[in-house]
């Protein structure tokens, strides 16, 4: 049930970044200064991060935010967030290590399975997205 909402979530945020489909907008104008790259590069990253997130196990143990309904053993992404920014590149090392390996003790007892079929690359894009969760 958790990863078929994680996959809901995912499919609504990429059906809003993806737009309408109205041919009675104005075209866009490219702007050298714009952030708009950066900002759909951010959301094509969240949008891969919540997709790898939802096919793995992650759900089982973790919520988006603490204010998500149900229980769940490991913190919430947005506590993590909270607890490690700001996102030092050796901090992210360091939980994409903690995702790989696993590990315990420093949010309770339960310890975190090792998740070593997850890629380097795949576990750096999940760090980075829980990252920007910081309220």
């Amino acid at each position: 049930m958790k990863k078929g909402l994680v996959f809901i979530l995912s499919c609504s945020l990429l059906a809003a970044a993806c737009g309408g489909s109205d041919s009675s907008k104005p075209a866009e104008t490219k702007d050298s200064g714009s952030s708009s790259s950066t900002a759909a590069t951010d959301n094509t990253a969240g949008n891969k991060a919540l997709e790898l997130i939802g096919s793995s196990d992650c759900t089982t143990c973790h919520r988006l935010s603490k204010a998500s309904s149900g229980a769940s053993i490991g913190p919430a992404y947005d506590e993590v967030a909270a607890k490690y920014a700001p996102a030092a590149d050796t901090t992210i090392n360091r939980l994409v290590n903690k995702i790989i390996s696993g590990g315990s003790g420093v949010w309770g007892t339960v310890p975190m399975t090792p998740h070593a079929a997850l890629s380097k690359d795949d576990a750096t894009t999940i760090v980075k997205y829980i990252m920007t969760l910081k309220k």
